[in-house]
């Protein structure tokens, strides 16, 4: 693990190779060689870069650090988010889409998973963590299957606001979209569709990995035609239900 650390310490602290290899006292050329693996630091140079960098020597040799900056949120809810951030340690939104939530739902803990997921960066966002995910069915209409929600982390039940949308993690539930009403005296969240014809349903706090609010999203169609499609389509079903009605009762 040695010539990726320093590389990845040396990018962390923003010094360039130069600037490094003038704290060791040794050539840049020399330093290029630390990080590329052709050459191996001696003892004397591990101690300076321990010493430089404020690391043990242990972790120097043997653990991925980069690894370590992944796991940023531990609180008494939820155990851990870990995220991924670009050179510049801003987040990064990683996207979860439709054919990634089983494995998303396995591996939402392990920083090396959530690193090796499509990213997306958007400009201009307030100061938080966000997550991209992809809807998938009709419960949440006129808002489209295939449509990206960007979320913003929650991290902390309490925060949770009734009659708002949040995506709910969960291992028997999965990756879903709902409207969420908060009962904190019985520990659960009630999950509703904006699609009426899906019932609600509870999920107790002990059952949610991760919840995300709703920030923004992005679709790919035009919503009027969109809407006017669904309107059709409603329509198309009462008429059916009325018809089918009627056949009963005669």
């Amino acid at each position: 693990m040695i010539a990726q650390n320093i590389k990845y310490l040396r990018k962390k602290n923003k010094l360039s190779q130069q600037d490094l290899a003038q704290q060791l006292d040794v050539a840049r050329t020399t330093m290029g060689d630390y990080e590329r693996g052709h050459t191996e630091p001696n003892i004397d140079m591990l101690l300076k870069l321990s010493e430089i960098f404020s690391v043990k020597l242990d972790q120097l040799l043997k653990e991925d650090l980069s690894l370590k900056e992944l796991e940023i949120i531990r609180n008494k809810d939820f155990k851990v988010l870990a995220i991924s951030v670009d050179q510049n340690d801003r987040s990064n939104i990683e996207l979860v889409d439709t054919k990634a939530e089983a494995g998303y739902l396995e591996s939402f803990q392990d920083p090396q998973y959530i690193s090796e997921l499509p990213k997306v960066y958007f400009p201009n966002m307030p100061q938080g963590t966000y997550r991209g995910f992809e809807i998938n069915g009709d419960s949440m209409l006129p808002m489209e299957p295939g449509s990206i929600l960007i979320c913003s982390y929650v991290e902390q039940l309490k925060h949770i606001k009734n009659d708002k949308t949040y995506v709910i993690v969960s291992k028997d539930l999965g990756v879903v979209y709902k409207r969420v009403t908060n009962l904190e005296e019985n520990q659960q969240l009630i999950l509703t569709s904006d699609n009426d014809v899906y019932k609600p349903y509870s999920i107790d706090y002990s059952d949610i990995a991760e919840i995300w609010q709703y920030y923004a999203h992005l679709s790919f169609s035009d919503s009027k035609i969109s809407l006017d499609n669904i309107l059709e389509e409603r329509l198309l079903d009462i008429q059916k239900r009325v018809k089918d009605l009627q056949e009963k009762l005669n």
